[in-house]
């Protein structure tokens, strides 16, 4: 990893730091990647498919980190969201002092809850972009306004 911060932009186009960047990726994908990579015969072409696969990496990896913290969010959200309703329910109201000391508390908590719930959040994250490869309206709704 420090390998790859400390590159320059232009060793970040060879194939050894490709495969580097890949194996921080999802396995199928980069794999399906690799073999279009190893495909080509080495040559100006080759030098071309390997820019667009780190390319086609990175852009992966920044639609997977906005996708995952928008299901983030949306857990810490519901989260409070149910805290809130049973709090009300219970006592029947809120003032505005407690709603932001409950606000700041409910927050910490669904940091703490979504933190341990990682590996799972990542796996729907994954899924979530799975089923978006094939609806573009909605994808491109999701990645510009949300």
């Amino acid at each position: 990893m420090v390998e790859l911060e400390t590159a320059s932009s232009k060793d970040l186009s060879e194939a050894r730091y490709a495969k580097k960047i890949f194996q921080l990726s999802d396995l199928d994908y980069t794999t399906n990647i690799l073999h279009e990579i190893e495909s080509v015969p080495s040559g100006p072409e080759c030098v071309i498919i390997e820019k667009r696969a780190v390319i086609k990496a990175l852009l992966l990896s920044t639609w997977s980190q906005r996708l995952y913290f928008i299901v983030r969010s949306a857990l810490i959200s519901a989260l409070a969201m149910v805290v809130t309703f049973f709090y009300v329910s219970f006592f029947g109201q809120i003032g505005v002092v407690l709603a932001v000391v409950m606000g700041v508390l409910i927050f910490i908590a669904g940091l703490i809850v979504t933190r341990l719930c990682e590996k799972q959040t990542v796996k729907v994250t994954k899924y979530i972009v799975r089923g978006l490869a094939n609806h573009k309206k909605i994808r491109e709704f999701i990645m510009n306004y949300l």
